[in-house]
């Protein structure tokens, strides 16, 4: 009776030691993942020095070494505007630091040469005293400096600032709150005045500024979705995880996203995901999509959707993983199923994943969005507010900043819920 409680101990020990090998091996191998993305050799995994292409063809290489039964690309064009030359930027002699003190709006044309600048008033503010000063010959070809989010909630005073011929101001310098952001969404055209995005701390009263800013615009941009998928035993129906691998590329010569939250953590996380069934056979066949274009406002995902490579009404579920590298206990997600969303929440409360999930309105932010405009039932996974949170979309989202503790818990919870649907 000893021997046999020893050898039932010795069983549950090792039966554990093995599981907990099991997730160490795969924490580490999602953490190399995510180290590899978001390295220097993918330049913030951008368009103008190809980095979301090689990040691309890395990725092909990574799902196959995963087990997946098949691997395969689905090209695409955009349309980009980019800056991956000259990023010089000084006030009144000061020089700015590309990325901390200032970024480009996304599709602002380069700027070159020396400008006055005009301030605005925000405390007493009368929009016809912008104007008429901006009239006044001294002003002309001069940037207006004013707070973000006053030129934002002033926009009907603002808009003609931005109006070729409508005002003969240059440009635009809007200025945020630290960590400033760079963004994508819109870059698919150049505008005729550029916006410079600065810091709140940009000078109160500097008298100009000097800029040798190059931007690239580049037309039908070719990248590429990467579709690898992992055969079921039914093939009737079948389960999609997806996750954008693309990120913001260059701002600069020398300053490069490097996107580890966003969102070389996702990707990490399909392709341990397309390991995990490899080795575990499911039920039905299961696709892990790893989208380019998400940042130039869900090209990838678009195309896909108009461009199936499985009927979207054989679709079960699709799980989409965006920026999941965080702490925060709570989890957010965005669903279009009811419920859907009830067994996350049935689970969540048996297994205690995450302290509670906190469902926000579905919005066009991420990949899942195009799927759900088509109907076809799916639930974004983003954990915000976390510690990594404030780096989104900054040049401190590196691999050295990450966190992985949410990794586990959403990569449990959504197989769980694929057991149970």
């Amino acid at each position: 009776m000893k021997r046999l409680v020893v050898f039932l101990v010795l069983c549950t020990f090792v039966g554990k030691f093995s599981e907990v090998s099991l997730h160490a091996q795969d924490l580490t191998y999602y953490k190399q993942i995510v180290k590899e993305l978001s390295s220097a050799k993918y330049q913030g995994r951008g368009y103008a020095k190809d980095g979301v292409n090689k990040a691309g063809k890395y990725l092909q290489k990574e799902f196959t070494k995963a087990g997946a039964d098949e691997v395969t690309c689905q090209p695409f064009k955009l349309d980009i505007n980019t800056y991956a030359g000259n990023v010089d930027f000084s006030v009144d002699g000061q020089k700015q630091t590309p990325g901390v003190d200032f970024v480009m709006r996304e599709y602002s044309p380069g700027v070159h040469g020396t400008y006055k600048l005009y301030y605005v008033d925000t405390t007493n503010f009368d929009a016809e005293k912008m104007y008429s000063d901006l009239a006044k010959p001294e002003n002309k070809d001069c940037f207006v400096v004013c707070d973000f989010w006053f030129s934002y909630t002033h926009n009907n005073d603002f808009k003609n600032l931005q109006i070729p011929g409508a005002c003969t101001n240059a440009g635009m310098i809007q200025t945020w709150e630290p960590i400033i952001k760079f963004y994508k969404a819109y870059g698919e055209r150049v505008v005729d005045k550029p916006i410079i995005w600065a810091t709140s701390n940009f000078p109160k009263d500097a008298k100009t500024f000097t800029a040798n800013i190059d931007n690239k615009f580049m037309k039908d941009f070719e990248c590429f979705n990467v579709i690898a998928k992992v055969e079921g035993r039914k093939h009737d129906s079948c389960f999609v995880f997806t996750a954008h691998y693309d990120h913001l590329g260059n701002l600069g010569k020398k300053v490069y996203y490097a996107g580890a939250n966003d969102n070389a953590s996702g990707t990490a996380a399909i392709i341990t995901l397309t390991s995990y069934y490899s080795k575990n056979r499911p039920e039905y066949d299961m696709y892990f999509v790893a989208f380019a274009g998400e940042e130039a406002g869900l090209r990838g995902s678009e195309w896909y959707v108009a461009h199936p490579n499985v009927p979207l009404e054989q679709i079960k579920f699709v799980f989409n993983l965006d920026m999941i590298g965080d702490n925060n206990p709570m989890q957010y997600v965005e669903t279009n199923s009811d419920n859907g969303f009830a067994l996350f929440e049935k689970i969540n409360g048996e297994k205690h994943y995450f302290k509670g999930l906190n469902r926000g309105e579905l919005a066009g932010n991420s990949d899942h969005y195009p799927f759900a405009e088509h109907k076809v039932p799916c639930i974004l996974f983003e954990n915000e507010e976390g510690d990594t949170f404030k780096y989104y979309h900054t040049v401190f989202d590196t691999y050295e900043n990450a966190v992985f503790d949410t990794y586990e818990p959403i990569f449990k919870l959504v197989r769980d819920f694929v057991e149970r649907y």
